[in-house]
């Protein structure tokens, strides 16, 4: 399975921007054989939060359209970030995935509101624990951001046979250590491969790390991007997974009998 992570500069507050790039990366960027295609957190409008009540999406329906129509003309399966998205009279930040037909098949409110950011001021907390999903007849999962200080939804989507855990993020570069070393963790601890995508550039008022990675079920980083716009290309084996646990069979082992 071949998966491209997009990692780029997201236009602050500048929507046509940043489905331009977006649409120049499909045309110009994208290799046939691949089969997923990930994209940064927040991708619509970035952090601009004090504007997003007026600027968000709303209840997908730009994304929905915009997205849909690139991953059926393209055939590929897209793990398209996250939105700032308006329902309900209130704004969530929303990981999209759609299917290479163009249909959207899963989505996820980010659940960890940042407080350094603010995003508690702006945005509404999401209700529901992430879920599972299939792409390419295997089970994966996604998170966004902050959710990878929380180990908790990752190990349950780990429990229900997620194989592949896609991380969308806009992480800032003064706590790059913490990205990297938290995404190998998660992947060690789950025995699951971690696609992790972020931002980079500078919006005035946070400088993202960039540093999107792939990490193996067993913590080796297969692909690592640095801080500038690029695009990461990986195969990953699906298998690997299995294989992983059954050599170190910590699902087996676990005690849920003394877990509270």
């Amino acid at each position: 399975m071949k998966i491209q992570l997009y990692q780029f500069e997201v236009a602050f507050g500048d929507l046509e921007a940043n489905k331009s790039k977006i649409k120049q990366f499909f045309e110009n960027e994208l290799n046939e054989d691949t089969d997923i295609v990930v994209f940064p957190e927040m991708w619509n409008n970035g952090y601009d939060l004090e504007h997003l009540n007026e600027k968000a999406d709303n209840n997908l329906g730009n994304t929905k359209q915009f997205i849909s129509n690139l991953a059926n003309q393209f055939k590929v399966n897209v793990v398209a970030g996250s939105v700032s998205n308006k329902k309900d009279d209130a704004v969530y930040n929303t990981l999209v995935v759609f299917n290479e037909h163009g249909d959207l098949i899963y989505d996820y409110d980010k659940i960890h509101l940042v407080p350094m950011l603010n995003e508690p001021k702006y945005l509404a907390s999401g209700n529901f624990l992430p879920e599972t999903f299939d792409l390419c007849d295997i089970k994966m999962g996604g998170i966004i951001c902050y959710d990878l200080r929380f180990p908790e939804p990752i190990r349950r989507l780990a429990i229900n046979e997620s194989k592949v855990i896609f991380v969308v993020a806009q992480w800032p570069e003064s706590r790059l250590y913490h990205w990297k070393q938290l995404n190998i963790a998660r992947a060690i601890e789950n025995e699951t491969y971690i696609v992790a995508c972020n931002s980079c550039g500078n919006d005035e008022n946070t400088e993202y790390a960039g540093q999107s990675l792939v990490i193996a079920p067993n913590g080796d980083v297969i692909s690592e991007a640095n801080n500038q716009e690029t695009i990461l290309s990986v195969k990953i084996d699906s298998n690997k997974v299995n294989e992983m646990r059954n050599q170190i069979p910590v699902f087996k082992n676990r005690r849920t009998d003394l877990y509270s």
